[in-house]
């Protein structure tokens, strides 16, 4: 029999690899990595500097012992170029690769904002180890001793890379067009509480404007940002998010969105292709956290395992890295009908998200409230 082939050596297709041994020891499966398939967690690249680690020590297993430990065919280093659906073939680098049913789960690039400057180009991001390796080249390669890192976005990674760094020792702006930090997942009652903890860290907040433009200086960079102000850095991390990989899919015919198009079996318009992960659009819905990502491969392992399953997601709090101040939030659709209320207020906030029948369907949690997550996901209306 053709294998099941999963394009991608991240969380998504790792979880779901590890998933489907657990279920058949005996089925045939190709992993394919564009670069070495190394596992470790991305999670950690945010908050890894102020430990000291670098993208080597971030490695949990190699990928060949991953392959030996779980049985697969490992193809590294290696590109797709494209999917030949009738013939049930990937074009690739390493040549023609047959698959039974095959698994997208490509992950996400970056968003690279239109900036002007000379230095636009410089402008970094950290998605994957040799991004990580590169920011942690570029932080080292400068002379200043009060090394200036300039982050743009507030978002929930530009958070918790401005309290690493902060906490690792450098100067940190942060820099967005919005009014608090984290806009995207909560009310601003509850973003606004970090911004004082951070602050005390040594992070400078500059909300209501954005970068425009990245230039060289004699000291490093300078941003102009569209105040007409100027800010000085030693290296700028942008940090504005990330963008579904679907130009294969799209290529290939597939039905795209956001996402790759899924339904709730992860299958996509094509009955022998599937997509999970930060690539992926379940009903809807893109999803590129941790535990959703880690539930849909499971869902996603007991159906290549002949089970009729639909994959459910139970209410999955995000925890955003921010020892400076935590925050754990179940995020509504800005267009929910409801409200937010305080629930309680102290060291950090407690917000509760009530629709219009009095049910509790979100949540924001920061500072000591934080540690309520699981017993506030318990109590949230799913119907």
């Amino acid at each position: 029999m053709k294998p099941i082939v999963v394009l991608g050596s991240g969380l998504a297709g790792y979880t779901l690899v590890r998933e489907l041994r657990k279920l058949d020891r005996d089925a045939a499966i190709t992993l394919v990595s564009r670069d070495s398939g190394d596992y470790y967690s991305k999670p950690m690249l945010s908050n890894a500097l102020a430990q000291g680690k670098t993208a080597e020590s971030l490695v949990i297993t190699v990928a060949a012992e991953m392959a030996k430990q779980l049985n697969f065919t490992l193809l590294q280093h290696t590109e797709v170029l494209g999917i030949e659906r009738e013939r049930k073939q990937l074009q690739t680098s390493a040549g023609v690769i047959a698959y039974g049913r095959l698994v997208l789960a490509l992950g996400a690039d970056p968003i690279r904002l239109p900036l002007q400057g000379d230095a636009s180009d410089a402008v970094v991001s950290v998605n994957d180890l040799a991004d990580y390796a590169k920011f942690r080249a570029a932080i080292e390669s400068t002379t200043r001793v009060a090394k200036q890192i300039a982050i743009i976005g507030a978002g929930l990674i530009g958070c918790e890379f401005a309290n690493d760094l902060a906490s690792a020792g450098y100067v940190v702006t942060v820099i967005d067009p919005t009014a608090y930090p984290l806009s995207g997942l909560m009310p601003e009652q509850a973003g606004q509480q970090l911004l004082a903890p951070l602050a005390e860290l040594g992070v400078t907040w500059r909300f209501g404007a954005a970068v425009k433009a990245v230039n060289k200086s004699s000291s490093g960079y300078a941003l102009t940002l569209t105040d007409d102000s100027i800010l000085h850095a030693d290296l700028v991390l942008s940090a504005v998010g990330l963008r579904p990989r679907i130009e294969l899919a799209r290529k290939a015919g597939l039905t795209v969105n956001r996402g790759i198009v899924v339904d709730a079996q992860l299958r996509s318009s094509d009955t022998d292709i599937f997509a999970l992960g930060d690539c992926a659009e379940i009903e809807g819905r893109t999803l590129p956290y941790v535990l959703p990502i880690m539930h849909a491969a499971r869902a996603l392992a007991r159906v290549f395992a002949g089970e009729d399953m639909r994959v459910e997601f139970p209410a999955m709090p995000v925890v955003v890295k921010t020892p400076a101040h935590p925050v754990a939030v179940v995020p509504v659709a800005r267009d929910a009908p409801g409200a937010w209320q305080v629930m309680a207020n102290g060291h950090g906030i407690k917000l509760g998200f009530v629709d219009t029948q009095n049910q509790l369907r979100g949540f924001a949690l920061t500072g000591a409230y934080a540690a309520e997550r699981s017993e506030m996901a318990k109590q949230l209306s799913t119907k």
